[in-house]
């Protein structure tokens, strides 16, 4: 081992030069901040020892640098610290850090007596100006844990090459005028080898006769910022319609709206040879679009070339155009009398977007040239022309026919052109049909355990019947559980029936080609079995004669009786499971789900009107949609941002295919799509309040228990249709949760691909995919099972949130901390002042056994009963305000077994503030049970998630002081 590497610094103080800037390369958006470079001070007080030693080396380029480094991985408890100076932010509100670092791996360092680490720890601290080197560990705020992607060994380092890591952080949003890095190392063999640090801002641009100047981005990764432009010289804004941009966090202009125009006096004079100017109001004349001409001045349009055309609709700006070439690729498969037809799009469209697809067919006889029209007999799914898709199935075909099928492209010039036009075809011979329903069964005879039924044969048989099958199963079965029964004519009987039972029958018949379709459901029911009862003949006749008609108008009052209520109940009732969603995914092409599920807009109906967030494909906006014959509306926007690739729109779309099958009031409503136009967009119903973990911490306080409870009431409703319709959601949470101006509450975010933006660390990566750990049931996190029954484990947590108002599930604690605290029956505590009936209904919803979790019909049911009466949903006088469950004792520490401050707060894992403590006198359990919110601050405990969970722990522990001992302590 090279012993010059764990060599001593002789002082404990440097000014270090670790930044090596040749060859910087920004992007042309970004705007660097401070190249932090000879400015940084090592932080050295009473318990703190820094070892430290500069070395030359190469980096991967094998360029020489100076690196900053230290190993003392042969002494224990190691707590060394390095700090910037101080740093003025300037305008940014959000500032990235990237540091550059090599760092050695563990195992190669033989003899190890020390704790050996892998990774330093990086800090930041806010201030206002400078503030000297004798400041506390605690003061400074965490950013992350770096650790290194590649580490090197004796071999790498006998070669002075080191192998660079590259991290990049964020810091935000900032609030004072400057900050400190600080860089702690707790044993580990590490080189610092440069730090950067900037933000990013949009630059200035001149965009419709306006100009935009340099912006700072916004302090959160999905904000916009939006700026007001300035008009160019000579131009002035146009009526209530003043030109703004939108600069998002990545620095990039975003959807400009308004513009400015020329002042009046600023005009072109008449237009010359080869320019056009439309319309008086027109503010220059325009150059002929492309392949079109005029040779005379003072023209309102420009004619078009020889083999290109306008559309009547096209205004005079658009560039004339030509009719499309053949399709491409034409397939066919045939089934008996049906034939499906699928094709590419032509190579040349003409110029035109508006390109769809007619078939023509026709039916030929065994000579050539002898064809006729296949006539109205024939379908077409899902039409003969104007299809936008590029398939078609051709239904109802004779059997063992010749036809030819043609298919054409065309769009708006086709029937203006001349010239002949294009098509593919091919010929094609059907083969044998299988036979048409049996559309008529008749019940011969019924008896108790029997049913003798008839049919007559098809009527079109298609070749020989060999076979007929008879279908049966109970009507209360529907069909999941039926019998077959197989009869080579046309009757039957059915046996080992149930008797007094209901059942229903469908016949289908057999040929060589195969079997045809069910016929129409026939319901029979069994005769009632014989009472076991025999009655004496010597008996008086007139005696049985009476019990016989009492018994009868007895069940004849029942039957009527189970008759009204039965309809009454039919009419009452809506049962869920009529419909049954459908997976895009399983479409071969989705743009075939995206056209049968959602309907598309024209794009000349939607006015966006302003930008009100930033989604993962794109903008999100609010606007209008105003449809022919009905009245405008408010609606929200998600566009497709430009320059997207095909996998882009498909997961984009993927959710317009999922939202358009719902149609539930608590369920977000989709309007429609625009897929032919640009931008892409899916149109939505306008929630005006937006997601509700957002609108829940900006009401704070603000409602009545009555009024969650009512949220709560709308998200399960909207859960258990999509329950019953068999679709499971996989993210429910507050944050897909949009609330409308009425507080309706609707279950939103149906993409199959998502990404947590405000919380990076809120995913847990697992093959296959990221989840929110924080929602998340553990079945899904350990082995990827979602189920409706991990959904209801996800609508527990989102019960969490609405009754802390929007508080962060297991607050600042890691994934793997919230993971772990699980599998040991940790279960989060009852917010403050929720009633004990609602906690008990978060726990329910977290049972470990999915199967032993409410369903959601059953959790709409509870809470009805609970908005139905009041009452029990107030928190009883004198208890604590976060009630304690049978299932929250055996997973929440007994507080009385502590013998110290210390034990407790490492139990909790807030042992960092354990100096906090005994600083401010409190030495005792007693003394911290005393204490409140107030009191935890004034600790210099600054982080709310930290004060709450203390303040959390705190109250349980006052509540098993109060049960168990009757310390007297005021809850």
């Amino acid at each position: 081992m090279d012993d010059t590497f764990f060599r001593k610094c002789s002082n404990n103080r440097y000014f270090l030069s670790l930044c090596t800037w040749n060859n910087i390369l920004l992007h042309h958006l970004y705007a660097p901040l401070l190249f932090i470079c000879a400015a940084f001070t090592l932080l050295h007080y009473h318990l703190l020892h820094t070892k430290t030693l500069q070395i030359s080396g190469l980096d991967e380029n094998y360029t020489p640098i100076r690196t900053y480094q230290v190993c003392q991985v042969m002494e224990p408890n190691q707590n060394n610290w390095l700090r910037t100076s101080w740093i003025e932010k300037g305008d940014a509100q959000r500032i990235f850090v990237e540091l550059k670092f090599t760092l050695r791996d563990c195992n190669s360092l033989p003899g190890v007596v020390g704790t050996c680490k892998e990774t330093f720890n990086l800090y930041y601290q806010e201030t206002d100006s400078e503030v000297g080197r004798n400041i506390r560990e605690n003061q400074y705020v965490k950013i992350d844990t770096i650790a290194a992607d590649e580490s090197f060994t004796q071999g790498d380092l006998g070669e002075r090459k080191m192998k660079l890591n590259t991290e990049v952080r964020i810091i935000g949003p900032l609030s004072r005028r400057g900050f400190y890095l600080a860089f702690q190392d707790v044993g580990a063999c590490i080189a610092l080898v440069s730090v950067k640090v900037y933000y990013k801002k949009c630059w200035s641009i001149i965009e419709n006769l306006a100009t935009f100047p340099d912006t700072v981005t916004g302090s959160e990764f999905s904000s916009l910022v939006e700026v007001e432009g300035t008009c160019v010289s000579d131009a002035e804004e146009e009526a209530d319609n003043s030109p703004k941009m939108h600069c998002s966090a990545e620095g990039e202009w975003l959807v400009p709206i308004g513009k400015c125009i020329c002042k009046a006096g600023f005009h072109q004079k008449a237009c010359g040879r080869g320019f056009y100017k439309s319309s008086s109001q027109d503010l220059q004349c325009s150059r002929c679009p492309a392949h079109s001409y005029n040779d005379r001045e003072g023209s309102w349009r420009c004619d078009c070339e020889d083999g290109y055309y306008r559309a009547h609709s096209d205004p005079p700006s658009v560039a004339c155009t030509r009719p499309p070439s053949a399709p491409q690729n034409l397939v066919y498969n045939i089934n008996q009398t049906t034939v499906s037809l699928e094709w590419s799009p032509p190579a040349d469209t003409g110029g035109r977007n508006d390109v769809t697809y007619r078939i023509m067919c026709r039916r030929c006889s065994w000579e050539p040239e002898e064809c006729v029209a296949c006539g109205g007999n024939v379908g077409y799914s899902p039409q003969q022309a104007g299809l936008v898709d590029t398939y078609v199935s051709v239904v109802d075909l004779l059997a063992h026919a010749n036809y030819t099928f043609e298919v054409e492209a065309v769009n708006g010039v086709s029937d203006l052109s001349r010239t002949q036009r294009l098509f593919a075809a091919v010929s094609i011979a059907t083969s044998q049909a299988t036979p048409s329903q049996v559309s008529e069964v008749i019940k011969e005879r019924v008896q108790q355990r029997s049913i003798q039924l008839s049919w007559q044969e098809p009527e079109q048989p298609n070749g020989v019947i060999t076979e007929y099958e008879i279908k049966y199963y109970e009507k209360d079965q529907k069909d999941r559980i039926y019998s077959t029964v197989k009869s080579r004519s046309t009757s039957a009987t059915v046996n080992n029936l149930k008797p007094s039972t209901a059942y229903v029958f469908q016949i289908r018949a057999f040929t060589t080609a195969g079997y045809g379709t069910y016929g129409p459901r026939l319901e029979v029911t069994t005769k009632e079995e014989a009472s076991a009862t025999i009655v004496s003949s010597e008996q008086n006749p007139v005696i049985i004669i009476a019990v016989v008609a009492v018994a009868g108008t007895i069940i004849l009052v029942f039957m009527v009786f189970g008759f009204i209520i039965g309809r009454r109940y039919a009419l009452a009732v809506k049962f869920p499971g009529t419909k049954t969603y459908i997976d895009p995914e399983t479409y071969e092409d989705p743009n075939r789900a995206v056209h049968q599920f959602a309907k598309e807009l024209d794009a000349s109906c939607i006015k966006i009107e302003r930008v009100i967030g930033a989604g993962e494909f794109g903008e999100v906006c609010s606007g209008r949609m105003k449809l022919p014959g009905k009245r405008d509306m408010s609606v929200a926007i998600k566009t497709l941002k430009v320059g997207y690739s095909e996998k882009q729109r498909r997961d984009f779309l993927c959710e317009a295919s999922i939202m358009g099958q719902f149609d539930h009031p608590n369920v977000v409503h989709l309007e429609g799509v625009v897929t032919r136009g640009k931008p892409v967009m899916i149109v939505i119903e306008y929630m005006e309040n937006c997601s509700l973990d957002a609108f829940l911490r900006k009401h704070d306080g603000q409602f009545t228990v009555i009024q969650l409870v009512g949220m709560l009431r709308g998200i399960a409703a909207g859960m258990r249709y999509l329950s019953d319709m068999g679709y499971v959601h996989r993210d429910l949470a507050a944050r897909n949760v949009l609330v409308n101006s009425n507080l309706v509450c609707k279950v939103s975010d149906f993409g199959l691909s998502r990404v947590i933006d405000d919380d990076p660390e809120a995913v847990y990566t697992t093959t296959g995919g990221k989840i929110p750990v924080r929602w998340t049931a553990m079945e899904a996190i350990q082995y990827r099972k979602f189920t409706s029954a991990s959904d209801v484990w996800s609508y527990g947590i989102v019960m969490w949130e609405v009754m802390s108002y929007g508080e962060r599930p297991y607050w600042d604690m890691s994934n793997q901390d919230v993971i772990k605290a699980i599998e040991e029956g940790y279960r989060l505590p009852a917010p403050m002042d929720c009633p004990p009936g609602l906690h008990q209904l978060m726990l329910d919803c977290w049972q470990k056994d999915r199967a032993d979790r409410p369903k959601f019909d059953q959790i709409v049911g509870i809470l009805d009963k609970m908005i139905r009466n009041p009452n029990t949903l107030k928190t009883p006088v004198g208890t604590c305000t976060r009630p304690i469950s049978p299932l929250l004792d055996q997973s929440t520490p007994d507080f009385t077994t502590f013998r110290s401050v210390g034990e407790w707060l490492e139990a909790i894992k807030m042992e960092r503030y354990r100096d906090n403590f005994t600083a401010a006198g409190y030495s005792s359990l007693d003394s911290v049970a005393r204490m409140s919110i107030e009191d935890v601050m004034s600790l210099g405990i600054s982080l709310v998630g930290h004060q709450k969970k203390i303040m959390s722990s705190i109250q349980t522990m006052r509540a098993q002081m109060l049960h168990l001992h009757g310390t007297g302590i005021q809850v």
